[in-house]
Formats: structure tokens, sequence, C-alpha cells
């Protein structure tokens, strides 16, 4: 199970995120990576023995770290 909300952010926010790290992580799975290989095509440090679990929250994390650009 995902962690809960972190305080920061709205539940939608965060739900929409995992969402996405889960539909990468699968195709990143499906072509035979590692949770490893899931991290470096986020451009993360990979962390010795995380597991696909793990890497989702992490993921998640990353893509609400970044404001998204609005278009004009």
């Amino acid at each position: 199970m995902t962690q809960s909300v972190p305080d920061y952010l709205s539940p939608i926010q965060w739900h929409q995120a995992v969402a996405v790290s889960r539909e990468q992580c699968a195709r990143i799975f499906r072509d035979g990576g590692t949770p490893a290989d899931a991290l470096l095509a986020f451009g993360l440090n990979a962390e010795a023995g995380a597991n696909w679990e793990r890497v989702v929250d992490i993921v998640a994390a990353e893509i609400c770290a970044h404001p998204i650009k609005r278009a004009a």
C-alpha cells in the first residue's frame, strides 16, 4: 500500500501522481527492468534493495516535487 498523502499536497494531486508512477513503473517492469532501472529512468539515484512499492512512492514524490508549467 502506498504511503499516506504528504501534508503539503492535495490528495487529488498525490493520487494522480501515484497513478502515473504505477503506469510508468509497470512499463519498465514489463520490459524486464528492475526497480533501480525505474529510478534511473526518472533521473533519480538508484537505491540498493528498493522494491517496486517503494519506487512507485519515490517516483510519485518526484512528480509532485516539480510544479507543472501552464500554457499561456
